[in-house]
C-alpha cells in the first residue's frame, strides 16, 4: 500500500471496489479534518491535506501539505491526482465548484462533510437520510455563512457536489464532540461542570441532544472513502437520543466535584439569540426532531460509537493546555442569571 497503488477490496455489499490509498483532504488540520487525517493515516493511506496554511497542526510529518485558498489560488493542485477527495470545509457552492475546477477530474471519489442542518426540519424523531433537504429560496448560493443561512448553504453544497463530481458520498453529522474542537461548544460544558458549584443550563432539560465523537465520524468517513461508497449517511451517535439534562449529568459523572448541582434556566429568559452561543448545543425552547436522527445506516457501515464518558475524558485532558474563549459565560454572569 505504501507505493500509492490501489488494490481490490470486496465491500460489505459484495461488490469489488478499489481500496483508496491516495487521499486529498481539504481542510485536514483542524478538529474534524484533523481526526479524519489521522484516521486515514492509521489505516495506511497516503494522505495529503490542503489548506491556507494558517491553522497550526501537529499532524505527523508523513502527511503531505499543500497550501491553497478555496476562494483564490489552488495552483498547488496542478498535475496531482488522487483516488479520493474528502472535503471538510465546503460551506458555499463556490467552495465545491472551485475545488472541482482545480482538480479537473483528478480528484477521484468525492466525500463531503455536510450537516444534519441541511435538512428541512423533520416531522418526527428517527428520520432517515431520505428527509428532504432545504432549498435556497432567494438566498444567494455564496451568501455569508451565518446561523440563519448555514443549513441552506450546506444543502446547496451537496447539490454542487453531485453537479461536479461523478462519484459522491455525503456524510451528515450532528454535533461533533471531542478534543481539539475550536468551536468550544462541548468543551464549554466539560470545563464548566469540572469547575463545580451551581451550574446553569438552558431549559427545557428534556430536549433531545445527539452527537458524534470526532474519531467515530472520522472512522465512518474513512470507511466510505475506502469503499467508494455512494450516497448520504448520518453521522449521529446514540439513538434513541438522550435528553440535554441527561447529557450534562453524564459529563458530571466524569468530571464534576462533590456538591455540583444543575439549575435549569427558563427558556423565556433566554430570548436573545446570543444565548445559543452562551449555552452551546442548546436547540431552543422546544425539542427538535433533527436532534433525534436514525443512525442505523452509519452503524451498518461500521461506524463505532465511543461512550460519551470516554469523549469527556479526552476533552478534559485537552482542555488542560487551552485558553478559555472570551465568550464563555463568566462566573459573575452565571450567578446573576441564577438569581433571576
Amino acid at each position: 500500500m505504501c507505493d500509492g497503488l490501489t488494490v481490490p477490496l470486496r465491500s460489505l455489499d459484495g461488490v469489488v471496489r478499489l481500496l483508496i490509498v491516495k487521499i486529498l483532504i481539504a481542510g485536514g488540520t483542524s478538529f474534524v479534518g484533523r481526526a479524519i487525517s489521522l484516521a486515514a493515516l492509521v489505516a495506511g493511506h497516503d494522505v495529503t491535506v490542503l489548506n491556507r496554511g494558517m491553522t497550526p497542526n501537529n499532524l505527523p510529518t508523513s502527511v503531505k501539505r499543500l497550501i491553497g485558498d478555496r476562494h483564490g489560488d489552488l495552483t498547488s493542485l496542478q498535475g496531482l491526482e488522487f483516488d479520493a477527495t474528502i472535503d471538510t470545509v465546503a460551506y458555499q457552492r463556490r467552495d465545491v465548484e472551485g475545488l472541482a475546477h482545480a482538480l479537473g477530474g483528478r480528484g477521484g471519489h468525492y466525500v463531503q462533510i455536510s450537516s444534519i442542518s441541511a435538512y428541512v426540519e423533520p416531522g418526527r424523531a428517527g428520520s432517515t437520510e431520505t428527509t428532504p433537504l432545504r432549498g435556497l429560496g432567494t438566498l444567494d448560493p455564496n451568501s455569508e455563512v451565518t446561523g440563519a443561512t448555514y443549513g441552506a448553504l450546506k444543502s446547496e453544497c451537496e447539490r454542487a457536489a453531485h453537479d461536479h463530481f461523478p462519484s459522491v458520498a455525503v456524510v451528515r453529522p450532528s454535533y461533533v464532540f471531542g478534543a481539539h474542537d475550536k468551536t468550544f461548544r462541548f468543551p464549554y460544558w466539560v470545563h464548566r461542570i469540572a469547575r463545580g458549584g451551581n451550574v446553569a443550563y438552558p431549559g427545557p432539560g428534556a430536549n433531545a441532544v445527539q452527537w458524534i465523537d470526532a474519531r467515530d465520524l472520522a472512522q465512518l468517513v474513512v470507511t466510505v472513502t475506502e469503499r467508494g461508497w455512494m450516497g448520504a449517511v448520518h453521522a449521529c451517535g446514540e439513538y434513541p437520543a438522550i435528553s440535554y439534562r441527561a447529557m450534562l449529568e453524564r459529563v458530571a459523572a466524569v468530571v464534576a466535584p462533590t456538591g455540583t448541582s444543575f439549575h435549569e434556566i427558563d427558556p423565556s429568559l433566554l430570548s436573545d439569540h446570543s444565548w445559543y452561543q452562551t449555552f452551546p448545543l442548546w436547540s431552543g425552547g422546544a425539542s427538535s426532531p433533527v436532534m433525534e436522527m436514525d443512525n442505523s445506516l452509519a452503524v451498518s457501515l461500521g461506524m463505532p460509537l465511543t461512550p460519551l464518558e470516554e469523549t469527556v475524558r479526552e476533552t478534559a485532558a485537552w482542555l488542560q493546555g487551552v485558553v478559555a474563549p472570551s465568550w464563555w459565560l463568566s462566573a459573575e454572569a452565571e450567578s446573576e442569571l441564577l438569581s433571576r
